[in-house]
């Protein structure tokens, strides 16, 4: 075994208590020939340790930028440009050294990317991506580091780890290659794991059985966890705390219960619309929320859900809304100057069988 780096030496002095993670005013700004896109604009979040948090929106919402901003896989650069804070247990990742950060990544922060295909390595085997990683960051032997990656295999549910190990990616089914990239990301039993729409083109039972997994590992290794999914159903019952985006900004974080029992920001009301129900009659039409995303190289100057929002007055056009506490809920916040549900906090959540909810 290898001696511990120095990030981590400088990792253990610091203090245990506080957040996990702190994100303050992060923006990400890409540069594109047609303009500067801000596809992460303002965003300020906090995530204790062993907690869940679900961060949810329709694609483009800025969710998967947000993700790889906090891993630190966008950095300021020619064609990206970085401001605000992202604190992982006191440590400023944009201000780490490139080294530095490839330490700190696979062994306190794991990722579990959207495409698991587009993941692995098509000409490495399966052991290859698992004891790569083991045996830069443990120091573990050859021999050592294929034990460890058979017991990661078998931990992840996938059978027959012994012929598995000795496959590549492409004679594996999608959630088999999901529950290897999942292993890949746990290898080093991290602190926090990023799940970026986990459960991407995998059918339902599949998307059962990989948060079913996450659920567990996160219960056994104790780590806190960043599940982002377009689909409000998919944290339903799993994440202690849910954040919705919309056109780069959170629009309204609360309790996971508190949000599914009463969304205030109309967005997430109509989120939560658009889930089918079991006890509603089938081949019922769903609600679904008109118009498009507003173009991020030319955000409008109000609220960028206002174009969409049954709800929306004059102020809501001519004013960016911020977020506000809900009277008597300190932890519920939203970010509309006409709220909904605010008396009337008895919408039904989804169902815990829909869309892979527990």
């Amino acid at each position: 075994m290898t001696n511990a780096p120095a990030l981590l030496e400088e990792q253990a002095a610091a203090s245990p208590s506080g957040p996990l993670l702190v994100v303050d005013e992060l923006r990400t700004t890409i540069h594109t020939p047609r303009g500067d896109l801000r596809a992460v604009d303002g965003v300020s979040l906090t995530l204790d340790r062993g907690e869940m948090l679900g961060i949810v929106g329709e694609s483009g919402s800025g969710k998967s930028v947000l993700g790889r901003t906090i891993m630190g896989l966008h950095t300021t650069g020619p064609t990206t440009t970085i401001q605000g804070r992202v604190a992982f247990d006191g440590l400023d990742i944009q201000q780490l050294e490139p080294a530095r950060l490839r330490e700190l990544w696979g062994d306190r922060i794991g990722m579990v990317f959207q495409d698991p295909m587009t993941a692995l390595n098509p000409v490495k085997k399966i052991g290859v991506h698992l004891t790569e990683t083991l045996r830069k960051h443990r120091g573990l032997s050859r021999a050592e580091a294929r034990d460890r990656a058979l017991e990661l295999l078998a931990q992840v549910g996938i059978p027959d780890p012994r012929r598995r190990i000795g496959q590549f990616p492409h004679e594996m089914s999608g959630g088999m290659r999901q529950r290897v990239v999942i292993a890949m990301a746990l290898a080093n039993e991290p602190d926090l794991l990023i799940a970026d729409e986990p459960t991407t083109a995998l059918d339902v039972t599949v998307q059962r059985q990989i948060l079913d997994l996450l659920d567990r590992l996160q219960d056994e290794l104790g780590m806190a966890v960043i599940l982002i999914s377009h689909n409000l159903g998919v944290v339903a019952g799993r994440a202690d705390r849910v954040a919705v985006m919309y056109a780069g900004r959170v629009v309204e974080t609360a309790e996971a219960a508190s949000l599914f029992r009463a969304p205030h920001h109309p967005y997430a009301e109509a989120l939560l619309d658009a889930i089918p129900r079991l006890e509603l009659p089938p081949h019922l039409r769903l609600d679904a929320i008109d118009g498009a995303p507003p173009n991020m190289l030319r955000p409008p100057p109000g609220c960028r859900f206002a174009p969409r929002c049954r709800y929306a007055q004059d102020d809501c056009v001519a004013t960016m809304p911020t977020l506000a506490a809900t009277p008597g809920v300190p932890d519920h916040r939203f970010a509309c100057f006409h709220p909904v549900h605010l008396d009337a906090p008895e919408p039904a959540a989804p169902t815990a069988d829909t869309a892979g909810g527990r």
